[in-house]
């Protein structure tokens, strides 16, 4: 006994299109679906995107930072969040993060020592992915005037990934607010398989 089929639908022809291949698929159905050929397809007012660059967009515009100040760059961080500065119109929240768990940026400005290292740590790995570090300041960076010292970490960089470094001792505010625009730019620029964990 055999076994009755029907021709495919377009909607059946599209699936089968999507899962194994649009060589297949124009095979088919004899059409051309070459990317430029697509893009003469659609309607107007459709718009493409790449996920990557549409999500990254909206990372880099809305920025959660959670302050880690262990000294006196501290003040300076603390200033560069006030009405002068205004980072609000950089997509940055002047209000930061209580938590972890809500941040998407790290600022760590100050010294770091070996008893603070675990604290930092702990932080660091509570907070979501995709989650930034910037160092603020010549002590977060390489241990500053303090190096020498055997409590005092040479950088933040030696327990977690930093993707900022901001020098000074202390930098001023501006300095800060650079720091983000570099660190947008380099959101922008990154892809979903480049991401660490």
């Amino acid at each position: 006994m055999g076994v009755a089929t029907r021709a495919p639908t377009d909607e059946q022809l599209t699936a089968v299109g999507k899962e194994v291949g649009l060589d297949v698929y124009a095979a088919r159905t004899g059409e051309d679906l070459r990317p430029e050929n697509l893009f003469a397809q659609l309607p107007k007012g459709v718009v493409t995107a790449n996920i990557d660059l549409l999500l990254n967009w909206g990372r880099k515009a809305s920025l959660w930072p959670m302050t880690f100040g262990l000294a006196c760059c501290a003040i300076e961080m603390i200033s560069s969040f006030m009405p002068t500065h205004d980072l609000d119109r950089f997509g940055i929240l002047t209000v930061p993060a209580a938590t972890p768990r809500q941040a998407d940026v790290m600022i760590v400005s100050g010294t770091v020592t070996t008893k603070m290292a675990p604290a930092v740590k702990r932080l660091y790995d509570q907070m979501p992915e995709p989650k930034w570090v910037i160092s603020m300041g010549g002590c977060a960076t390489c241990g500053g005037p303090y190096y020498r010292y055997p409590t005092v970490m040479q950088g933040v960089d030696q327990i977690i990934p930093v993707d900022v470094y901001i020098g000074g001792c202390p930098p001023r505010p501006e300095a800060l607010m650079q720091g983000f625009i570099d660190l947008q730019k380099r959101i922008l620029q990154e892809s979903s398989k480049d991401r660490r964990s």
